[in-house]
């Protein structure tokens, strides 16, 4: 397309300009404040998920968090991690800074039909869910039997 000369070499080129000063600067965007709870909570349960011939190993991310406030439930092929933090409400005086997260957040995973809840095993540790989950196994496709044609 071409752009009048009024506008100069390049009309863009004043637009983005680093100097100008009505565009945000989103270079800081990366050195901004993350916060570990609060509105970001989808955010908290980091997960690595490896594969293996016969199983999978999901690591999930979970500061903070003791065991007896992690819930695993498997319905329908779906297996959800729950995890939820009540704080005290035992203080004396009034809080003037509150950044501990109290809440619940919950995350889920397809893991197949086929998979009943003693096949998979969990270990909490050091602030880190881990959990080995068997394969499912591909349905058996019954074998075709051809039939000769004379002629």
């Amino acid at each position: 397309m071409l752009v009048p000369s009024i506008f100069g070499e390049n009309l863009f080129d004043d637009w983005f300009d680093a100097d100008f000063p009505q565009w945000p600067e989103f270079r800081d965007l990366d050195r901004a404040e993350r916060r570990l709870y609060g509105r970001h909570a989808d955010r908290l349960m980091k997960t690595d998920v490896h594969e293996h011939d016969d199983h999978y190993e999901v690591d999930i991310d979970l500061p903070g968090f003791k065991k007896e406030e992690i819930k695993l439930e498997l319905n329908n092929g779906y297996l959800t991690v729950g995890a939820s933090k009540e704080h005290d409400q035992t203080n004396n005086g009034k809080a003037i800074l509150k950044e501990r997260y109290s809440g619940s957040m919950s995350r889920s995973f397809y893991i197949g039909e086929g998979i009943k809840e003693e096949d998979v095993h969990a270990k909490f540790e050091h602030g880190v869910l881990h959990l080995e989950l068997p394969k499912e196994k591909a349905p058996e496709v019954p074998e075709k039997k051809l039939i000769q044609i004379e002629g």
